[in-house]
């Protein structure tokens, strides 16, 4: 019997309601011949409730008792899930992370998995009943209770799905599907029916909120295909699976665009070897996450060193390097937060010559300045102002024809 992995997020199962409409979806699922496993998230906006009320608490929130506290939310909803299922006939039982096999690092509210163990899910399966898991959670090698982050219960679905070597992971959440922009930026998005691992990589990278990124690397590395879809529509979504090498592929697939990542320009740095290593080692040192940087054209052997990272991390960006500025011997050091990045994709770019040109010339014509540039083999990315950032993905978006059909 064909296997699934299905995944609802916090808006698929936020009240009783959609609850039942989740549990009869799996019911169905189940009439039609396939075995399903589920894993839940925690209900609605429950796991930020929580946060808030730690903080409300205590000003320590020590990592091991704030898993603790997070990973409640999903032991909840699994649990009404179940029950959900009960009342339709379909026997079913709620597990916790750690009793579906999930053995993690000690690393407490980020950990990675290390190892699954699923054999009491696939005895579960054995049984003819459904498996509901807990999402986003596992054990410690000192059997602590570890939270995988946000966006950890996609994580936990394409984890089981590898794990049972299932026929597919399908991901519910409250769109239809991946699109070829933000639909409240460029209400003409097209969704895709189809996307390649990279592309979504690069996609989820540049600012596509869904699914979470560890999720599709964890696909990609383990060839489980993966269906997005709405719990709220049940309509096809968006297929994510390996390329067919003999297809044509799009020259462009979609415009993404992210404002939470800063700047930082360090200024005046002396150029020669060993400069920029002590920079970004000391960032490293901080656990400051960094991702763009450009280094200007040296001018009387002095230059400009400009880099990205989440706006979160700013402050201790910033002050890191002003810390060092002396040492290295830079003369300044500035911070922006009033950035945005603008993102093609398209594994089409590979074999296509002129996107480069298409996009600054686009952006020119408006006025866009493009204050820094990144590119892959499949992916260029423009730093502009953030006011000016919608702007400029739906000058993309028409200039590149997204919202026509692929034939």
């Amino acid at each position: 019997m064909p296997v699934v992995v299905q995944k609802f997020g916090g808006s698929s199962v936020a009240d009783p309601d959609r609850i039942r409409a989740v549990a009869d979806h799996i019911a169905r699922t189940r009439r039609r011949g396939t075995d399903v496993v589920v894993v839940i998230s925690a209900m609605g906006h429950e796991t930020d409730d929580l946060l808030h009320l730690a903080e409300q608490v205590s000003r320590a929130r020590p990592g091991r008792e704030m898993d603790m506290l997070i990973t409640a939310g999903e032991r909840k909803a699994t649990a009404l899930m179940c029950m959900a299922l009960h009342d339709l006939g379909v026997e079913a039982d709620s597990l916790t992370g750690s009793q579906a096999g999930f053995l993690t690092d000690a690393t407490h509210t980020n950990a990675k998995i290390l190892e699954i163990k699923p054999q009491r899910v696939r005895q579960i399966l054995t049984e003819g009943r459904v498996p509901v898991v807990g999402g986003a959670q596992g054990v410690s090698p000192a059997r602590d209770v570890t939270f995988l982050g946000r966006g950890g219960s996609d994580t936990t679905a394409v984890a089981l799905a590898a794990a049972l070597e299932a026929d597919a992971c399908e991901l519910y959440t409250d769109v239809t599907g991946v699109f070829t922009a933000d639909p409240q930026v460029v209400p003409s998005a097209r969704r895709l029916a189809i996307v390649g691992f990279d592309e979504l990589l690069e996609m989820t990278a540049t600012g596509c909120p869904k699914p979470a990124m560890r999720s599709v690397e964890f696909a990609r590395r383990h060839g489980v295909a993966l269906h997005i879809r709405s719990s709220f529509t049940w309509e096809p979504g968006t297929w994510v699976r390996e390329e067919d090498p003999s297809m044509e592929k799009a020259i462009i697939s979609a415009v993404t665009s992210d404002t939470s990542e800063a700047k930082v320009t360090v200024q005046g740095v002396p150029d020669r070897p060993g400069i920029a290593a002590k920079l970004f080692r000391t960032l490293a040192d901080f656990d400051v996450s960094v991702d763009m940087i450009v280094q200007n054209t040296s001018e009387d052997g002095r230059t400009d060193i400009s880099f990205t990272v989440p706006c979160e991390h700013l402050a201790v960006a910033q002050q890191s390097c002003q810390d060092h500025a002396g040492e290295i011997g830079a003369t300044r050091v500035l911070g922006d937060d009033d950035i945005a990045k603008v993102s093609l994709v398209g594994a089409g770019m590979k074999s296509h010559s002129g996107v480069s040109a298409t996009v600054f010339e686009v952006l020119a014509l408006r006025g866009i300045n493009i204050e820094m540039i990144s590119t892959s083999s499949i992916r260029i990315t423009c730093v502009v102002r953030s006011d000016r950032m919608e702007e400029a993905v739906q000058a993309l978006h028409q200039a590149f024809e997204l919202e026509r059909p692929v034939v």
